[in-house]
């Protein structure tokens, strides 16, 4: 396996078992070297906060229309996208319309191409799940409004697995991958607070007032929240009822409290 990365991780360079390249995938000779001898490829290139040298038009759009079209050119028999649940072109969030056009970019340069939709991604190891201990070690839990947003969380491994299946299956087209269990924000927090055996009162915050303080936050390099994070906060993150998904792949996902346990016996 060849991982691509603009900036290498010294844990995954370490690893005798995966091969690196150092990959911009904003030039066409860096992704032709990187998707060289290859067989199939995934693009799991993402951009949450746009930055001076790097907006979500280069990386959604640009980057995967240009993934797409060397792999085509180059022969390589399959290619999987990694994308999101509620991508869409009129989203008030430019980071959602982007994806949705980087969708439309990769299905034109190539047709046969695997589009996963992962909900929010958990894992035992950090990541959101670790975010949001954070947040439960507060006085007081702020909520988005009530909390009542619907979210899906899909574990991690669980997203690799159906990389791997639509590799070897062959699949193509579009899968939202959603975890066993549908919760709401609020209660997301409230599981994570039993997994810790943590107590802590909740505040609902009309988005109004976290729309504010994204607006001043804005003038930092790299803010902690923006508007177009407000935006997928807002929005339900689940499978809709007519999607292809795990089960399509011949897969069952793990449910957010079975991925809080596990994290639960590693501390």
């Amino acid at each position: 396996m060849r991982v691509a990365a603009r900036h290498p991780d010294p844990e995954f360079t370490r690893s005798g078992a995966i091969e690196f390249s150092r990959t911009d995938v904003r030039d066409d000779s860096d992704v032709a070297g990187a998707l060289a001898g290859a067989s199939a490829a995934v693009n799991a290139v993402s951009l949450y906060i746009e930055q001076r040298d790097a907006d979500f038009e280069t990386i959604h759009v640009d980057a995967a229309r240009r993934i797409a079209r060397i792999s085509e050119e180059n022969g390589i028999a399959r290619l999987v996208h990694i994308s999101g649940i509620g991508v869409d072109t009129a989203s008030p969030s430019a980071y959602v319309r982007a994806r949705a056009r980087g969708e439309d970019a990769v299905t034109e340069g190539f047709p046969g191409v695997a589009i996963l939709r992962p909900s929010a991604i958990v894992s035992a190891r950090g990541g959101m799940l670790e975010a949001l201990e954070g947040i439960t070690r507060l006085p007081v839990v702020p909520l988005f409004d009530d909390g009542s947003v619907l979210l899906q969380p899909v574990d991690v491994a669980d997203v690799a697995q159906a990389v791997r299946e639509a590799l070897q299956r062959e699949k193509q087209g579009i899968f939202e991958l959603g975890g066993a269990e549908v919760l709401s924000y609020r209660q997301l927090l409230q599981a994570v607070m039993a997994s810790a055996d943590r107590r802590r009162p909740m505040l609902a915050i009309p988005m109004r007032v976290w729309r504010g303080i994204a607006r001043v936050l804005s003038v930092l390099p790299s803010p902690p929240l923006t508007r177009d994070q407000l935006v997928l906060l807002s929005r339900d993150k689940v499978v809709a009822p007519d999607a292809r998904g795990f089960e399509d792949l011949g897969l069952v996902p793990r449910g957010v409290r079975s991925v809080l346990r596990e994290r639960a016996g590693q501390n």
